[in-house]
């Protein structure tokens, strides 16, 4: 019996410090946050953001990151903001009580602006990989980030390709009335005034929900635009040019980034055929971090999906955080912190500095021609240099021939 009972507390020993060795192994726990719409028309690009930020986890994870001599294990909490402004202010203070150490979101401006003061004011780093209102980082937050070029940048691009490529002098333009469609439609109205072309509509949709456009297309039809610029979701967009077509409206169509997708091709079928759009981005084969670690193939080979959108700038924010960490040697937000205001780190889709703002220093903006149910490359253009090689760009665009031709 005694016997027994020796035998009982040993191996009770024994399993205790097995349980203790594989606690230390896993090391501190650091849970990211991440934020999207994961529901509703958009959750295909939501989710896109979403498994960027997880293959970044992954990848840190896999290294086998050290902070403070400790072995790090990061957990990535991902919550669904359906792209509602309201909603992401409830996640965003769920984020702080769950005492995330960084944000990786939101993914519209209007959910990034709402939830940016809730993280302001605990002190927690916040970086978007895709909000691209100026208004995100114009608040003067000292914890407000992104790794994208914004709206001004991409929108000053698009109004001057409109009337110096597409010789367009009359242009309409539309919004779909959220942060994101009306900050990208606004920025594209000043840049074509400034070059003397003329506004002759600025409409806007009911909402971003919306599905019947013929009170707004018959005010366009009836100013008979060159072309018609939509700043808006692709869920609009792609209906908005069929409906465009099926009134007979024959204005070039052309669109920003979250309508440059292979979803507004889809929906939008044979109306889609020369439609031109942007994306404050380059493309993923041009990216310079993306050949080195066979980001497309990973990230295909694991999701089972092709990238949608904003994916590499995601894996970018939520691999700039790890990096911050490490430089601060700490992951207490208001220790690292500092050291991502003044961080220099190679990413999938360039180099990753902020500005005073928080800002991406250097950006790229691309121009696409959606040709025969695909994205052709028109031109890439470097985003803080395109006033200054203006004159240069407006000698010598390049164009592509009409679907089929």
């Amino acid at each position: 019996m005694r016997s027994r009972a020796v035998l009982v507390v040993n191996l009770m020993v024994v399993a205790m410090l097995s349980a203790c060795g594989k606690g230390d192994s896993a090391g501190d726990v650091v849970k990211i946050g991440h934020v999207a719409p994961l529901t509703g028309s958009i959750s295909h690009i939501g989710r896109d953001n979403e498994n960027g930020a997880r293959l970044a986890i992954e990848d840190a994870n896999a290294k086998g990151v050290l902070i403070d001599g400790k072995k790090v294990t990061f957990e990535l909490v991902t919550e669904d903001d359906k792209a509602d402004p309201d909603t992401a202010k409830t996640i965003a203070q769920k984020m702080v009580d769950g005492k995330v150490a960084g944000v990786v979101g939101h993914l519209t401006s209007a959910t990034s602006i709402a939830a940016a003061k809730i993280y302001a004011d605990a002190g927690i780093p916040q970086i978007s990989g895709s909000a691209t209102n100026p208004q995100y980082t114009a608040q003067g937050l000292k914890t407000s980030f992104r790794v994208i070029p914004n709206d001004t940048q991409q929108g000053s691009l698009m109004g001057n390709f409109i009337v110096y490529a597409l010789q367009a002098r009359r242009i309409a333009v539309i919004d779909d009335g959220t942060s994101y469609g009306q900050g990208l439609a606004d920025e594209v109205q000043k840049a074509v005034q400034g070059t003397g072309a003329v506004i002759v509509a600025r409409e806007r949709t009911l909402s971003d929900k919306a599905t019947d456009f013929t009170t707004v297309l018959t005010k366009i039809k009836a100013a008979s635009p060159d072309v018609v610029f939509h700043g808006g979701q692709e869920t609009t967009g792609a209906p908005l040019v069929k409906q465009m077509r099926e009134l007979g409206i024959k204005s070039q169509f052309a669109t920003g980034d979250a309508g440059c997708t292979p979803e507004f091709i889809k929906v939008a079928g044979k109306a889609a055929d020369d439609v031109i759009c942007s994306q404050p981005a380059l493309p993923v084969d041009e990216m310079p971090g993306a050949h080195v670690n066979n980001f497309t193939e990973r990230f295909e080979k694991k999701f089972g999906t092709k990238i949608q959108l904003y994916a590499p700038y995601t894996y970018d924010a939520t691999s700039v955080l790890i990096a911050a960490m490490q430089k601060a040697n700490s992951t207490d937000p208001a220790k690292y912190l500092p050291a991502l205001r003044s961080i220099n780190h190679a990413g999938i889709t360039g180099k990753i500095e902020f500005d005073p703002k928080g800002d991406i220093k250097t950006g790229f903006v691309t121009l696409y021609k959606m040709q025969c149910g695909k994205l052709d490359v028109l031109f890439v253009q470097k985003a803080t240099d395109l006033m200054q090689s203006l004159q240069a760009w407006r000698e010598n665009i390049p164009m592509v021939a009409p679907c089929g031709r």
